[in-house]
């Protein structure tokens, strides 16, 4: 593939199918995070707020101090909590811990956390997604949900207690359920959302039900906010091979939900 040098020495992504050269520079990170804070109305945050964009020697993706562009949007919008909800054909997942090596999701998982994300999900998807009540599927941490305590007690110690306030409060919850069972065709028809413990246990049955179609949704924001479901795939950049349509999804879905808010 031709490689191509930019001023300041990087190598370009690509070659002449694309027309012009991509580079993977941390320098594009303070424009895109200016242009966010100028589009909502949030400039002064964004100005306070592009430290650690690319001021760090991780990687590009790595957003330096927030760990994610949701993080740094939600910092944008005032720090406000928010919750990553993936979005395909007929499945909508939420991992309730994310970015969390599997050995430390036990001690990252707590009431409260599991009660906030619960809420904001309900909510968003009335605001967002027209769903007056919506059905709410939670999956148990352990295999099989635990077997009352015989695989692990999170279930009968953190996760129903928090469930039983909800539904107390209004909210149709099933669960907490065993994930294994939670996925087929005939229980996706049973619920709206499902409410995952760790990232795998919710991104794999996306992925795997709509890889091309997912959409990545930031709910809990004032202002819609969704991305693809998968990563910046810098490898084919600029190659002409990238599938859009999880970015056409992206688009559409934020489209629908701006009308809803409208």
């Amino acid at each position: 593939m031709p490689q191509a040098a930019s001023a300041g020495g990087e190598e370009a992504l690509g070659d002449e199918r694309c027309g012009f050269p991509v580079f993977a520079q941390q320098e594009g990170a303070h424009l895109i995070i200016s242009q966010i804070g100028v589009v909502d109305g949030l400039d002064q945050r964004a100005r306070n707020g592009v430290r650690g964009f690319g001021e760090t020697d991780q990687p590009v993706h790595g957003f330096g101090e927030f760990g994610s562009t949701a993080r740094a949007v939600a910092h944008l919008a005032g720090d406000v909590p928010v919750v990553m909800m993936l979005a395909g054909a007929g499945l909508r997942v939420v991992p309730v811990t994310i970015h969390v090596p599997l050995r430390d999701v036990p001690g990252a998982l707590t009431p409260e956390l599991l009660r906030r994300t619960i809420t904001i999900t309900s909510r968003a998807l009335t605001r967002d997604f027209g769903l007056p009540r919506p059905r709410i599927a939670v999956a148990g941490l352990n295999p099989h949900a635990g077997e009352g305590g015989r695989m692990g007690d999170e279930e009968t110690t953190l996760i129903t207690p928090v469930l039983d306030d909800l539904r107390r409060k209004g909210l149709d919850i099933a669960g907490p359920l065993s994930a294994d069972t939670m996925f087929h065709p005939s229980a996706r028809a049973r619920y709206d959302v499902a409410i995952c413990m760790y990232h795998d246990q919710a991104l794999i049955p996306l992925k795997t039900v709509d890889f091309a179609g997912g959409v990545n949704v930031t709910l809990g924001l004032p202002f819609p906010r969704t991305s693809p479901d998968h990563g910046t795939a810098l490898d084919i950049a600029g190659k002409g091979v990238a599938d859009p349509a999880s970015m056409i999804a992206a688009i559409r879905m934020a489209a629908g939900m701006a009308r809803r808010r409208a």
